[in-house]
This record gives C-alpha cells, structure tokens and sequence, in this order.
C-alpha cells in the first residue's frame, strides 16, 4: 500500500467515526427527548416523594446501649480506632465485632498473612481501646486437601483464642465457589472441616457463618424478581442455575451441619436469608438449639412485615443479636426506628435492597435490652458488662 493510499483509508476511518458519533449522538437524544415526551424513565431513576403525612421519630441514638456482632473493618490492624469510638459513643453503640480480624488477607487466601494480620488487629484493639472492640478469626478454607491442614488448622484455632480473638466468621466462599483440589464444590457440611466446628465448641467459641444468598439472588432475573434492580447494579451478587448450587440445597447442607455439631454454638448470619419467610426459621430455630441469628442486612424484610417480625422477636428474644453489616454510622439510624418506634412507611437508604417501604415494630423494652446487648452478653463473657450499667 502507497502513502496516499494508506493516508485515504485513514481519512475514511476518520470519516466514518465521526460519522458514527455525530449518529449516535443525534439517536440518544432522540430517545431522550421522545422519554421525556412520553414520561418514561429508568426504574433506578424513579424516586417519588411521598404525600402520606404521618408521625416521623427519627433515631439518631438506640434507646439502650448496644453490641454490633456483624462488622467488618478490613483495615483494623492500622486503623485510626479514636474516629471510629467517637461514632460509636455517638450511636450508643458499646461494643463493636470485628468479622474480618484477618483484613483483606482473607480474600487473597494468604494465611500467614491473615494470621499477621490478626494479631496486628487484636494489638491495635488492646493498645487503644481495648474494652470496646472484639476480633474474630477468619480461616483459609483454600488448604482443605493440604496433608497438614487439620494440623496446622487446630494450631491456628488455638492460636487466635489465646491471643484474644472471640470467633470464627465464615465467609459465604463456602457452598458457593469455594472448590477442592479436584475441583468439585465443597458443601458447606463437608465432613473434612468438622473438626474445626468440634474445636470451637472445645475452646467455647462462637462461629459466625454466612451461606449463599437471598432467595432472589438464585430466582431469574426477570419481571417477577423482586431484586431485578439489584440485579441490574450488582449483576455478580446473583448466582445463575449454571455456576452455582440451588439456595434450597445450600441452606439444607448449612443446617446439616448445624445438626451434626449441637455443642458448637452458631450465629447464623442475616437471619439465616430466611429474615422473609419467618415461619421457616421458626421451625430452624425450634429443632435447632445451638444457633442464634443476628439481621444484618436484613432489616428491610423485616420492616415490611412488623406485626409478624414484631410476634417473631418476642418468641425467640433470647436467640436474636444485633447485625449491621457494612457500616455506616447514618445507616443505623433505621435500624433504631425499625427496632423502637411505631412509624409507618419508612423509607430506606438502599432502593436496591427492595422496593418497598418499612414499618417500626416497637419493640418492649425488656426485649429491645436483650437484642440490643444482653444475649450477646451471655455468648461474649469477656465483654466488659460496666459499659452498660
């Protein structure tokens, strides 16, 4: 190819792209201009104000003090903590756990240096404000088939308890994508991590496990879905037929294995994903003695049903701890509202957690004491029981 003829195809190239912009500029704001016309817009777009008049509370500050069991602050082993205690005291909040003690480690499935990651954790925690923070340990489930991996596991348990850690939290990796060394799912009631339940309930030592997903996130994403925005968002919070088991058959293997180790106590995370179908974890709760539940995540499924989660809270009062997940100091504010007042239609902070509003259950104060810090009083001993008096 000649120099000329190289220099017209690149005029034409040229040509054809601006083309193509001044066309594909001209159609979007053709669309734009016939939805404006015809009063159409995106759903996420969608945020009516709403002409109901009713009585608003707003919460700023939980009636009782409370201990948040379900947070997570992958930097705690650096971490400033005098800016997080100043949220906290103004939030009530007394106490705080800490599910990720082994930082962002635990996503790179680097276990040495999850482990330097907790101590630094527990450290800073003991160094700074040593009453206020508990740490949980987290474990590399990634070695399952490793010769040593019961070995150097118990060491690790063991290790972490006598260094001050208060837990174990496991992620939801297990039952979804967590695989062997022959690349086939591990069930989260593998019988090859049994032994690790067995040490915990051993040292007295709660594990907090999240399994699988909301409901939703396994149903089609189509027209029926109720979480079709957050699907849309979050397009990998959802687990297709194709890659992943059913949630049916997740939540089966988790209450397996609640079953088979009845002397090891188990917080079940967001109320086990069963925050929308109450009488289903009515009967979890019934037959299976040993698990506690905490709604991290899960306040807006019960806000939409507070006359039956208001009945729920009452019978299992004692079984229930408080959860909030992702923090952010604003977003408790519903979480009070929900828990302590009488409002109606609630709006919440996240539109694609559900789009609906929330209802107060107004919770008695005896049970409000025992959710907010007295069962978790009773599975955490080495709280220091001053910061509620």
């Amino acid at each position: 190819m000649t120099s000329k003829s190289f220099g017209k195809t690149i005029g034409y190239i040229l040509i054809f792209f601006l083309v193509f912009l001044i066309i594909s500029g001209l159609s979007y704001y053709i669309i734009t201009i016939i939805q404006k016309k015809n009063n159409l817009m995106d759903i996420g777009e969608y945020s009516p104000k709403s002409t109901l008049v009713v009585n608003e509370n707003k919460i700023y500050r939980s009636k009782f003090p409370f201990i948040d069991v379900h947070s997570h602050h992958w930097d705690m082993p650096i971490q400033d903590l005098s800016t997080l205690v100043s949220e906290m005291d103004s939030l009530n909040m007394a106490y705080l756990i800490n599910l990720s003690g082994s930082g962002l480690a635990t996503f790179f499935g680097k276990q040495d240096l999850m482990e330097r990651n907790l101590t630094s954790s527990i450290k800073n925690v003991r160094e700074n404000f040593p009453t206020r923070f508990g740490v949980f340990f987290n474990i590399n489930f990634n070695r399952i088939d490793d010769e040593n991996f019961r070995r150097n596991t118990t060491l690790l348990i063991n290790d972490a308890v006598n260094q001050g850690a208060i837990g174990l939290k496991v992620y939801k990796n297990l039952g979804l994508n967590l695989r062997d060394s022959e690349g086939k799912r591990v069930p989260v009631d593998d019988e090859r991590l049994s032994f690790i339940w067995e040490e915990c309930a051993k040292l007295n030592i709660p594990v907090l496990i999240h399994s699988g997903e909301p409901k939703a996130f396994f149903d089609p994403i189509d027209q029926f879905n109720e979480r079709w925005l957050h699907a849309r968002e979050k397009p990998n919070s959802f687990r297709s037929s194709d890659q992943y088991p059913a949630f049916d058959e997740v939540m089966l293997e988790q209450h397996n294995m609640f079953r088979k180790h009845s002397k090891t106590t188990f917080i079940n995370a967001h109320f086990g994903w069963y925050a929308n179908d109450l009488s289903k974890l009515s009967k979890i709760l019934d037959e299976l003695q040993n698990v506690s539940v905490e709604f991290g995540a899960v306040i807006n499924e019960l806000g939409r049903q507070p006359r039956a989660a208001k009945k729920f809270f009452i019978e299992y009062q004692d079984r229930i701890l408080f959860g909030k997940d992702i923090y952010k100091k604003d977003e408790y504010y519903i979480y009070f509202r929900v828990l302590e007042t009488s409002d109606e239609y609630i709006q919440y902070y996240r539109k694609r957690h559900g789009l609906w509003r929330l209802y107060g259950m107004g919770l008695p104060d005896d049970v409000l004491k025992k959710i907010y810090y007295q069962n978790a009083l009773k599975m955490f001993p080495s709280i220091d029981k001053s910061l509620f008096n």
